[in-house]
């Protein structure tokens, strides 16, 4: 009997316990198991957007640039969901994107830094709406790489990354 108790006791702990600790529960794609939401780039230089998950559906928009970050918000067999910066989009081709992370620059010339710290020289400077190459992120600070530069940018100034992301 006070073997039981002691399982239905485990048994609770391990199924209540997240829940009680306040971790949040991670949402999955049904078709990768990746988390959703999640950021992509766009493998191609041009794609369509559809309506929904097959090419019967009606083509809503055409993105047209390459290396462009996108948001997977949902996953159907082949298509994926996505969305922009500004929150147009529909299904894509799981062909025509890319896991490469990219980053669009959110404020006009937004200074470079050789360490993630906004002290020293400034190692370049970019114009909004730039895309760039998604390297390592601290938590309020990433290094990205555009143009031949290579430095540091406030994670807030990119879209493209989650606000508590690390990457190393």
């Amino acid at each position: 009997m006070v073997h039981r108790i002691v399982w239905a006791s485990l048994v609770a702990l391990c199924v209540f316990m997240p829940f009680a600790a306040g971790a949040e529960e991670v949402k999955r794609g049904s078709v990768t198991n990746f988390e959703i939401p999640r950021f992509v780039s766009m493998k191609a230089s041009e794609a369509n957007v559809r309506r929904g998950p097959s090419l019967s559906h009606r083509i809503d928009w055409i993105f047209t640039r390459r290396d462009m970050p996108l948001q997977i918000t949902a996953e159907h067999g082949h298509w994926r969901r996505v969305r922009d910066r500004d929150g147009q989009g529909g299904w894509m081709h799981y062909s025509l994107l890319s896991g490469t992370r990219t980053v669009i620059i959110e404020e006009d010339m937004l200074a470079l830094y050789p360490r993630p710290e906004s002290q020293g020289q400034v190692v370049a400077r970019l114009e909004l709406g730039v895309v760039a190459r998604l390297g390592k992120c601290e938590e309020l600070w990433c290094r990205v790489t555009a143009g031949g530069y290579k430095g540091w940018a406030p994670k807030s100034s990119l879209w493209g990354v989650e606000p508590g992301e690390i990457r190393r």
